[in-house]
């Protein structure tokens, strides 16, 4: 596979490969022909719509959270579209069901206000509940939808199963970055709380959180536990999955403005942890920098810090081979999924440029942004 030339590139620039894309979609396009399941692209953890035509080769559509998203699905896949959120706007609903082919409501009361709009819908869309089966892995609190006290789902405590004639399907959502194996132990309680429910429905929703293109994901675990579903309760099964459609794809591409010393040696970037990748400060984690290594590993050894004015804007620790001086390109890598969606302009710092990569067209600059990005958010 040839390299791509990253000094080509403008700096800062998210690029995204396509032929990883590619591969990873091929990774659940398998999924879905072992069994039958629907994958779909969530939209809050990869949206970049210029490679939407490669993949709606592969999925069945997308799943959005808002209004916004759920447009951006049906204007740019243009296949299913499927809507979820904790509680839906009236200003908002009608033009959502414009594009959403499914909602999924957070509780019954939520249904029990919009009902009536959905069944005199110009088309037939299909009703979910999303329940919370209180049961979870997911050790950062801040991603952990079962948490105590959530605001996700119906808890079997307070699930209305008399109102199942009125319901299409059932969602949850329980995991984060993880295997399938946490999937199997969550579908055991599952079936334990909500298995009669789900009997009654024509189809369930899996949710997100699974890491399945990742190298070490036990994709025949998934394949069994999809099956044991379809075979058990006769439902179609749907997965949601944003992370993995985009994982190991992407790249930012940065350069070195400055070096300076303070305790040990620091430099600054044309790129940003809380602006441009807000994870690595919420998860947190630190992405890996291609070439480089853990403090110490190598010779000469950074904090690596971005341009803006806050004070904990801070990437990481990296080592490196050579010093770093001013015009140095770094590049981060897993940087194509929770980085566009999440990205913003504090400080009025600019965005990184969007650029995509494939064999036929080389280095494509898909979006550069400019001041009146910036200034047509505010007023």
């Amino acid at each position: 596979m040839k390299n791509i030339e990253f000094d080509k590139v403008p700096s800062p620039s998210y690029v995204v490969d396509e032929r990883l894309l590619k591969k990873n979609l091929e990774t659940l396009n398998y999924v879905q022909e072992k069994t039958g399941a629907k994958i779909l692209l969530a939209l809050k953890g990869f949206s970049m719509h210029s490679v939407f035509p490669l993949v709606s080769k592969y999925l069945t559509g997308v799943t959005s959270s808002s209004l916004f998203e759920a447009r951006l699905g049906f204007e740019k896949m243009g296949k299913e579209v499927h809507s979820y959120a904790p509680a839906y706007m009236d200003s908002e609903f009608d033009e959502l069901m414009l594009y959403t082919d499914h909602i999924v409501f957070n509780s019954f009361a939520q249904w029990d206000r919009f009902k009536d709009k959905v069944k005199n819908a110009d088309k037939k869309i299909d009703v979910g509940i999303r329940i919370n089966p209180e049961y979870s892995e997911i050790e950062t609190e801040l991603y952990n939808p079962c948490a105590p006290y959530s605001r996700f789902g119906v808890t079997l405590d307070n699930f209305d199963a008399d109102r199942l004639d009125e319901i299409d399907g059932l969602h949850f959502h329980t995991m984060c970055e993880q295997n399938s194996d946490t999937l199997k132990r969550t579908l055991k309680v599952v079936d334990e709380k909500f298995g009669e429910h789900i009997k009654k429905v024509k189809w369930l929703n899996l949710g997100g959180g699974h890491h399945i293109t990742r190298p070490d994901y036990d994709i025949e675990t998934l394949i069994e536990c999809i099956l044991y579903l379809k075979d058990k309760y006769d439902v179609e099964v749907y997965l949601e999955p944003g992370e993995a459609i985009a994982l190991n794809t992407g790249y930012l591409v940065s350069t070195v403005l400055d070096v300076m010393k303070n305790g040990m040696d620091l430099a600054i970037l044309d790129t940003s942890a809380t602006c441009h990748m807000p994870d690595v400060l919420e998860m947190p984690y630190r992405p890996n920098i291609i070439g480089a290594g853990m403090p110490g590993e190598y010779e000469y050894t950074y904090r690596l810090g971005g341009m803006t004015c806050l004070s904990g804007d801070v990437i990481g620790d990296y080592s490196f081979k050579e010093p770093l001086k001013p015009g140095d390109k770094i590049v981060f890598c897993d940087m194509a999924h929770y980085t566009m969606v999440k990205n913003h302009m504090f400080n009025g710092v600019n965005l990184p440029s969007i650029v995509s990569y494939n064999d036929e067209e080389g280095i494509k600059v898909v979006r550069q942004f400019k001041f009146e990005d910036y200034s047509n958010r505010l007023s």
